[in-house]
């Protein structure tokens, strides 16, 4: 088990940029696989990025593929999402999760066993 604490939400233009924090605490932080997922109201939540453990390696969904960037920095315990171009179909709510001990980069939501309290994110045409 492991905290994780969110933060770097606000409003912003279509078109401009927002970086993420997650901050995690509890357990060591590279035993942990790293996802972000958003949800907006009435919507179902919705897979955004992912990092493996030592952060070789990414995913993204189609959707942000492009405009969005995920990074860890294990020496901090934090995980980035770096989002660019923001677009008003992006509002959401923004949650980091964490996956003890993953193998792979993992988009399904149930592979994750910690959740952050979620990051609001807010995009104006």
């Amino acid at each position: 088990q492991v905290q994780l604490v969110e933060s770097g939400g606000g409003l912003v233009q279509a078109g401009g940029s927002l970086r993420l924090s997650c901050a995690a605490s509890g357990r060591t932080f590279s035993n942990y696989g790293m996802g972000w997922f958003r949800q907006a109201p009435g919507k179902e939540r919705e897979f955004v990025s992912a990092i493996s453990r030592s952060g070789d390696r990414t995913s993204y969904s189609d959707s942000v593929k492009g405009r969005f960037t995920i990074s860890r920095d294990n020496a901090k315990n934090t995980v980035y999402l770096q989002m660019n171009s923001l677009k008003p179909e992006d509002t959401a709510a923004y949650f980091c999760a964490a996956e003890y001990y993953a193998f792979r980069v993992n988009t399904k939501e149930g592979a994750y066993d910690s959740w952050g309290q979620g990051t609001q994110v807010t995009v104006s045409s």
